[in-house]
């Protein structure tokens, strides 16, 4: 089923995960099916504590939207048992026009595949192997089945065996010097109304003797296989559609390919497509986790489009957005940061204001477009704001912001001074995380001047929990850096009362050589002022860079 999610940056913060649900709930409002609010990374305690105080759910999470191979197979699986004679399979695989045919037990595990390919071999062997084309392996029930004959007289008809075709279009006398050069117990024995033959074959004690062109026996006879133990059946076809058809009486078991690649359906397309490309089939099993067939992949599907599609909010950078954003369709993108390396192949909806949330071009879409505005989603737009402009005290922050902050506190009944004070009391990431996830939890990478650098910025009461925890704040952002190889890893921790700011730089010497800021002890650099990472420091930072050698 299509779906679209509405999806924040890696390491979301509150602005990016409050954006995601409204906008989402803007879109279904405005008549758009099928949409999600989405993140691809783990809320924090001011995040939940929004959650919470509004009665919304997170959005669903998503680590990664790369195409599966559940986003194309064919789920509606075409399969026949083991015990299915090649006749039923191969009629099976002509009316729905398939070249290959799973074959699975009863709990829809696949034992191999039958493909056109290994039943032509079959049916037309090798000149070194033409007594194949004789071998009938299959039992005698099936084979009165694939013909439709009736069983007048049957012996153990169930017993898988190997037996041999012997049409007896010949004289009497031919037929009887034959017959001893065969073990009687593995003839199957084709004849007309041929009495004589007829006779000679049941006195013989053949395994099977098909009367054909649905022709009667004469109950003589009949009583004679009887007490030899002959199994007796009449075809409705001639002799030699008889002969043709009784070969392929063999079950679908006996000629399966057990060689064949398979897949799960959670696997990237892209992991994939080589080895699908490279084999000798058309189509594969698609099996879920307990390895029970749930689909089929055939070459052709690797062209489908994905029926999955992305609404950014809060980002419009690649490297910040959910793993395999760049192999689906990106629909729209709702942000307020500055613009990076990004195309698409048709058209979108790109809207990016110069404002200080991305809550703030949500709420502006209820606003202007007049669509009703819930409390709750009220209250978490309410919140976004608050949080990414430090309730408009921030640098980042505009006119809209205010205006639309307003307009928000009459919708909600909530008011931003007062949540704002009780949002940043919430939980300090410093002390509800440890050191290497919370240097994460709002960290956003970037590409500048051809150098790759995270900038992480947290909002604390103060910098009394920062300096408790700095070594080990310090050695994590280390660690972090040399693992994602950037040339440097920022941490911006900003004093929400005071409106200054600590940042902490891991890099190469001479990069941070080159921050210009007072240092309070090595790599770490004392901002008064400065708040906001999108207007002041990363633009701080982006200049630095560009006096760097590529």
């Amino acid at each position: 089923m299509s779906e679209i999610l509405v999806i924040g940056h890696r390491n979301p913060d509150t602005d990016a995960i409050c954006s995601a649900i409204a906008y989402a709930e803007f879109k279904r409002r405005t008549g758009t099916k099928n949409v999600i609010a989405a993140r691809c990374g783990e809320t924090n305690e001011r995040i939940d504590f929004v959650l919470r105080t509004f009665g919304v759910p997170a959005p669903q999470f998503v680590a990664d939207v790369s195409p599966r191979v559940r986003d194309v197979m064919q789920s509606n699986v075409i399969s026949v048992p083991p015990r299915t004679s090649v006749v039923e399979a191969l009629a099976t695989m002509d009316q729905r026009n398939i070249r290959v045919l799973p074959v699975l037990d009863s709990e829809r595990r696949c034992l191999g595949l039958l493909s056109v390919f290994k039943a032509s071999k079959f049916f037309f062997p090798a000149p070194n192997r033409i007594f194949d084309s004789r071998r009938i392996l299959s039992s005698v029930r099936a084979l009165a089945r694939t013909l439709g004959a009736k069983m007048i007289c049957a012996f153990e008809p169930d017993r898988d065996e190997d037996l041999v075709l012997m049409v007896a279009a010949m004289k009497a006398a031919s037929f009887a010097a034959r017959l001893p050069n065969y073990a009687p117990e593995k003839l199957v024995v084709v004849v007309g109304d041929r009495e004589d033959i007829q006779r000679l074959a049941i006195e013989g004690r053949v395994r099977v003797v098909v009367v054909t062109g649905g022709l009667e026996v004469p109950d003589e006879l009949y009583h004679l296989a009887r007490r030899n133990e002959v199994t007796l059946m009449i075809s409705p076809h001639d002799s030699a559609t008889t002969a043709m058809l009784s070969r392929a009486s063999i079950p679908v078991e006996r000629l399966l390919r057990e060689d064949f690649l398979r897949f799960r359906d959670e696997e990237r397309l892209a992991d994939i497509q080589q080895m699908a490309a490279a084999s000798q089939f058309q189509a594969f099993p698609v099996e879920d986790e307990d390895r029970r067939v749930v689909g089929i992949l055939s070459k052709s599907d690797f062209l489908k489009p994905v029926a999955r599609k992305l609404i950014l909010v809060d980002h419009n950078e690649l490297t910040q957005a959910v793993q395999g954003a760049d192999q689906l369709e990106i629909l729209e993108v709702i942000d307020h940061h500055r613009l990076g390396a990004f195309s698409t192949a048709q058209p979108i909806l790109f809207r990016n204001e110069p404002v200080g949330s991305t809550c703030t071009i949500v709420a502006d879409g209820y606003l202007r477009y007049g669509v009703d505005l819930p409390a709750s989603i009220a209250g978490l737009l309410l919140a976004g704001i608050v949080t990414d402009t430090l309730n408009l005290t921030s640098p980042t922050s505009t006119q809209r912001d205010a205006e639309i902050l307003a307009w928000l506190e009459q919708k909600s009944g909530v008011k931003a001074a007062e949540f704002t004070e009780r949002v940043f009391s919430s939980g300090s990431v410093l002390v509800s995380l440890p050191p290497e996830k919370a240097i994460t939890a709002d960290c956003k990478e970037y590409v500048e001047n051809g150098h790759r650098f995270s900038v992480a910025q947290i909002e604390e009461l103060g910098f009394t929990t920062f300096w408790k925890r700095a070594d080990g704040v310090r050695a994590a952002l280390d660690r972090y850096r040399e693992e994602h190889e950037l040339v440097f890893s920022a941490l911006f921790i900003t004093d929400v009362v005071q409106q200054t700011s600590l940042l902490l730089v891991s890099g190469t010497p001479q990069f941070v050589k080159s921050i210009a800021y007072p240092e309070v002890v090595p790599g770490v650099f004392q901002m008064e002022g400065v708040v906001s990472r999108k207007k002041q420091l990363l633009p701080y930072l982006t200049s630095q860079l560009r006096q760097m050698p590529p």
